[in-house]
């Protein structure tokens, strides 16, 4: 074989790995896993909370719930980068779209795809899932795209995603599991742990949608996208997005144990205070104007989000 052919056989040997490694990174990794880790963390609290349900019961139905999770979320943030590219060739140059690896007709394909996919999986999963598929969907759509483009309005931006990681999956998914394994086909009452949980992660999801910005001033004060960043400048944004962050944990720490007499008061409390000294631990190292490190920062941040879902039914199962 010529140095030539050897050359066409190892791109061809890479190319799939290529196309799912531009694949995974459409995706935003940290959502992808945000969404797999709050769908297990709510399954896991719905096992200890629904009578006719325990641990292990509808692995399938788990299966399927969070592909459609994967989905939706491929869907949102890939409708994103396909609206926001000028936008991205500053801000995040190394998406695919903006980086050149991944066109926009073939962006439009995977968004489309998974769109489709997932309405038409959440229609075999009874009728919950559905409801909690087109809200998340919707609002990711107005999010992103004309003619609302709510990314432009920052408090309108932050409420979107808060009601989409706080509301719409913790409620719905918990609702989804109650119909369909808990034998409940009518709304049931939300039981105190999705509750605290949903309390909880409105401030965190504040944060996040205040914190990611806070890297992008440049190319949102360009295209002139009002976040709080651009309008308190990057120290208050940061420090605004640190607030909510503390309030959550204080409160869980603190209100946690008492409106949640069942479960595990020195887990619910000591877990989240430990969560808040790393919070603050990384917090006093950044330097607002250092965008590398407050990038940093927020992916660290997503790293506190992934432990929630596994701290609150932690607290749970051992009470």
């Amino acid at each position: 074989m010529g140095a030539a052919a050897r050359s066409l056989a190892v791109r061809a040997a890479g190319a799939p790995l290529a196309a799912t490694s531009v694949l995974w990174r459409f995706s935003r990794p940290h959502t992808l896993i945000g969404t797999t880790a709050s769908i297990l963390g709510i399954y896991a609290i719905a096992a200890s909370e629904l009578p006719g349900m325990a641990l292990g019961d509808g692995l399938g139905d788990l299966a399927l719930t969070l592909l459609a999770g994967a989905l939706v979320n491929v869907y949102i943030v890939g409708l994103n980068q396909i609206e926001d590219v000028d936008l991205d060739r500053i801000n995040k140059p190394q998406l695919p779209i903006a980086a050149g690896e991944l066109s926009l007709r073939a962006a439009r394909r995977i968004v489309a795809v998974s769109a489709a996919a997932a309405i038409i999986l959440a229609w075999t999963q009874g009728w919950v899932e559905p409801v909690a598929v087109g809200a998340a969907m919707a609002i990711g759509t107005a999010y992103s795209s004309p003619p609302l483009r709510l990314k432009r309005f920052p408090a309108l931006a932050a409420a979107s995603i808060s009601i989409v990681r706080a509301v719409v999956v913790n409620v719905g998914v918990y609702e989804h599991f109650a119909a369909s394994l808990g034998g409940r086909p009518e709304l049931s009452g939300v039981p105190g742990p999705i509750v605290a949980l949903t309390l909880f992660v409105l401030p965190f999801s504040f944060a996040i949608a205040v914190l990611k910005d806070v890297p992008d001033a440049r190319g949102d004060r360009l295209f002139h996208i009002a976040t709080f960043t651009v309008r308190l400048g990057p120290r208050r944004a940061l420090w605004m997005g640190l607030a909510a962050l503390s309030a959550g944990y204080v409160g869980m720490a603190v209100l946690g144990p008492i409106a949640l007499p069942a479960a595990q008061p020195w887990v619910l409390a000591g877990g989240h205070l430990l969560a808040l000294g790393f919070l603050w631990r990384w917090a006093l190292r950044v330097d607002p104007s250092d965008h590398d490190a407050v990038r940093r920062f927020y992916m660290r941040v997503w790293l506190l989000f992934f432990l929630e879902y596994a701290l609150m039914p932690a607290a749970v199962l051992a009470g």
